[in-house]
């Protein structure tokens, strides 16, 4: 019974496999896939993760100058 059944599931993924390579491209689908000239690559000047004392200055900073304030009043208004 287990051979059967390992036999019928190895036959179901061939069939699959090979349907879904043998599908047809389509003239538009032929432009969608068109060999990209540049790729993108990372610039030296790409974002960094922050250390907790840049994020905790960055908290201190908001607090001094109301900016936490107007977004507590205005974005999460009932929170408190």
């Amino acid at each position: 019974m287990k051979r059967s059944i390992i036999t019928l599931v190895f036959a179901a993924c061939a069939v699959s496999g090979w349907a879904h390579a043998a599908g047809t491209v389509s003239s538009s689908d032929e432009a969608a896939n068109t060999v990209q000239t540049q790729q993108w690559s990372p610039t030296r000047n790409s974002i960094a993760p922050k250390t907790r004392a840049e994020v905790r200055q960055e908290l201190v900073q908001a607090e001094r100058d109301g900016q936490l304030t107007y977004l507590n009043g205005t974005l999460y208004r009932g929170g408190m």
